[in-house]
């Protein structure tokens, strides 16, 4: 399964030791699923997990972070834009993930803003899956 990793998911599995979305970055690094990232993508991950609301909670630093990223590079299939779909969401601060989506020929998108991504992603025939959601299709694909 292809699928975008939206930042809500990256930050909450970098900032926690369980849940789905941590969970979902073990499967990554195993290779159980296909991600998909643009440059854009990756720094916004990048520049998300260096807030201090998220690096002091996990008494990380940015260089940990530095180190979390060029892993998570390595397990992610790049995906270049060729073309800009927007304006498609509510929230301009999501078309690039959609964006992603659409150019790398995603299965869905997984994030927990699922509203914020329905419309958008109907039009390309793409799911929204919550961490949970997709962990349990990753559960089925195993038996």
């Amino acid at each position: 399964m292809r699928v975008v990793l939206d930042t809500d998911v990256v930050v909450a599995g970098f900032r926690s030791a369980t849940g789905a979305s941590r969970q979902l970055l073990i499967f990554l690094n195993e290779g159980r699923f296909e991600a998909l990232a643009s440059v854009s993508l990756m720094i916004e991950y990048e520049a998300v997990l260096k807030r201090p609301e998220n690096l002091i909670p996990t008494g990380l630093n940015e260089d940990d972070v530095d180190r979390f990223i060029n892993v998570l590079a390595s397990k992610m299939n790049p995906v270049k834009t060729f073309y800009l779909w927007r304006p498609m969401l509510k929230d301009p601060d999501d078309e690039f993930v959609l964006e992603v989506a659409v150019n790398g020929q995603a299965d869905a998108i997984v994030t927990f803003n699922s509203k914020d991504f329905a419309e958008g992603a109907k039009r390309f025939d793409l799911e929204i899956l919550k961490p949970g959601e997709m962990l349990r299709r990753l559960d089925l694909w195993r038996m």
